[in-house]
């Protein structure tokens, strides 16, 4: 099969090709649909996927999709990457997946169908180490190449892991280290691979939302295009508290800082940080905060607890008008 850098036929790449969050809720502002007793969680607070009851015993439904442009240039690390990030959201809620449906936009005639089947591959690997079917799906013919996973879970209302219920006197924990935007966006440009960002991106967040559960954790969330600073502030926003974070102690992957010093941001950087800028209260170099705003594509969870495997990174203070204080 002919070597194809995927990459170059996109115009961004992961999670740093989202429509950037202010103008995204400019777009879905006020739709709110139908009023719904059994729905738990809907679009109203940024929650990574949506919460329906089912049944008499408090188990829910949970609902999500997630699909992107080319990250890296292999086909097959792109497919696990895209079906891990969708996985990812039922994670954040604290529900387990059974089922996955597959999305591809595929330029055909551009590339070969057997580029389109390696990153069909990849998503079916992770699939199964998730323990799910992945259950056919659809696909268009598209101008640019497209992958990702429509993901049904279960959960219980009860133990759901939520945007809103985040607590003063809390501490923040980060179970993955940040600055895959910065590589892929020097993959993208380059060429050069960095294996660390591709484990980073293919290992499951399974295990951190069991261990949020057992720890009685009522609120988390995915840290993925927006950012860290981005997904913080809305948690926070959502709950009515702040938060003081340590940068020291955010942790960082190898290489990531000397890419970001060498000029490699992510576009999708950048607008995360214009976005939740006025939210922040710092006196960092403007490459720290880059890094703090970096664009992620599944990456770890965002607990407000502290969790066995997660990094203690701040915490969450008593005040209303939500600030992010960075020291």
């Amino acid at each position: 099969m002919e070597t194809k850098r995927l990459t170059g036929y996109a115009h961004g790449g992961g999670c740093a090709c989202k429509i950037p969050p202010g103008e995204l809720e400019q777009m879905v502002a006020g739709l709110i649909g139908m009023p719904s007793d059994d729905l738990v969680v809907g679009l109203d607070d940024g929650d990574d996927a949506c919460a329906v009851l089912f049944g008499d015993n408090g188990e829910v439904a949970i609902s999500t999709t997630d699909f992107f442009t080319p990250v890296v240039d292999d086909p097959f690390d792109w497919g696990r990457i895209a079906a891990a990030n969708a996985l990812s959201d039922v994670y954040a809620m604290g529900g387990v997946p059974i089922l996955g449906i597959n999305i591809l936009g595929w330029p055909r005639g551009v590339l070969p169908v057997e580029i389109a089947r390696e990153v069909l591959r990849g998503g079916l690997e992770v699939c199964q180490q998730a323990g799910i079917p992945l259950a056919g799906g659809h696909s268009i013919d598209n101008p640019e190449p497209i992958y990702g996973v429509a993901v049904t879970g279960r959960g219980y209302k009860d133990t759901l892991l939520r945007n809103d219920a985040a607590e003063a006197g809390l501490p923040l924990s980060l179970t993955k280290p940040i600055g895959v935007g910065v590589l892929n966006n020097r993959h993208k440009a380059t060429g050069d691979t960095f294996p660390q960002a591709i484990e980073s991106m293919v290992t499951l967040n399974d295990q951190a939302a069991q261990a949020a559960l057992a720890a009685g954790v009522r609120a988390a969330t995915d840290v993925t295009g927006f950012g860290l600073l981005g997904h913080l502030y809305k948690m926070c926003r959502a709950s009515g508290v702040s938060a003081v974070i340590d940068h020291a102690a955010v942790p960082v992957l190898a290489d990531a800082r000397e890419s970001l010093a060498a000029g490699f941001i992510p576009g999708g950087s950048r607008r995360n940080l214009d976005w939740v800028g006025p939210h922040v209260e710092a006196n960092l170099s403007e490459e720290d905060m880059i890094l703090l705003a970096d664009a992620q594509t599944s990456g770890g969870l965002l607990v407000a607890g502290e969790i066995p495997g997660g990094t203690v990174i701040g915490e969450l203070v008593p005040e209303q008008s939500p600030v992010i204080r960075v020291r």
